[in-house]
């Protein structure tokens, strides 16, 4: 990866993709009022542009840029800030003061929501496989700024790890959180999702086995849930009780352990 400015760039955007780069241990270049796609076709590699309001990452050949959204958790944090009920606080039950592990965090969205159940006595820790994906979330939860400010103070509050979900798991001990969380990349496809044709480029197509349940159910203290895809065969595989909706298309499904 390389790093470079948006178009329109001042000494303080200049300055700011420098110190980026030197954080990312890889190359600052010039945008000289060149194109993404003239730039990739000297440097085949995905650029990293630093804006004014964001960081985009741009692929070789990509579609769509990868950027940091809350995307659904700002509407479903002000249902539950109304005091409306949320299909992921139903299956994973989280209440303040709980401790959350999101084994697959991605732009994390429901660790948003995760960490507004919780509260600031909680605790949410997030795990997330590609550095390009880990390097962004971690940003945009420590930067993003929205119209709630309880939104805010919840994203300000997540724990970004980069590393494989499966040596973190390792290295947890025994009942070390309340709630195991996992949500990989579905079996099948829902083509319409919003705000994920980006992150696809670079998410982890990492199957989700046995041992890893097993590995959750050591760590948990209190439940392991997973979301999938509602025609997913890993609910009954792995012994998920499922958390049905009529229209969704995806469902969650959980383990109970206490």
């Amino acid at each position: 990866m390389i790093v470079t400015t948006a178009g329109r760039t001042n000494d303080q955007m200049i300055e700011k993709a420098k110190q980026i780069a030197l954080e990312l241990q890889t190359s600052y270049i010039p945008r000289r009022k060149r194109s993404i796609t003239t730039i990739h076709q000297f440097v085949a590699q995905p650029v990293l542009v630093v804006g004014k309001e964001r960081l985009e990452l741009h692929f070789p050949n990509g579609r769509e840029p990868l950027f940091f959204h809350p995307n659904s958790a700002s509407f479903r944090a002000k249902r539950i800030l109304k005091g409306e009920s949320e299909p992921f606080l139903q299956a994973t039950k989280l209440q303040k003061g709980m401790t959350f592990l999101d084994c697959t965090l991605g732009l994390a969205t429901d660790s948003i929501i995760a960490s507004l159940a919780v509260g600031p006595e909680g605790k949410v820790v997030g795990i997330e496989g590609s550095v390009y994906i880990a390097y962004l979330t971690k940003q945009g939860l420590r930067h993003w700024d929205s119209d709630v400010v309880e939104l805010n103070e919840a994203m300000r509050r997540i724990c970004v790890h980069h590393d494989d979900f499966r040596s973190f798991l390792a290295q947890c001990d025994d009942k070390s959180y309340d709630v195991v969380y996992l949500d990989p990349m579905f079996e099948v496809s829902i083509e319409e999702s919003d705000g994920i044709k980006g992150l696809k480029q670079v998410a982890l197509y990492t199957n989700v086995t046995k041992e890893d349940i097993e590995q959750a159910k050591r760590v948990a203290r209190q439940r392991v849930v997973l979301k999938d895809h509602w025609q997913s065969s890993r609910f009954h595989q792995f012994g998920f009780s499922v958390y049905r909706r009529k229209t969704a298309k995806f469902h969650f499904g959980t383990i109970e352990l206490s």
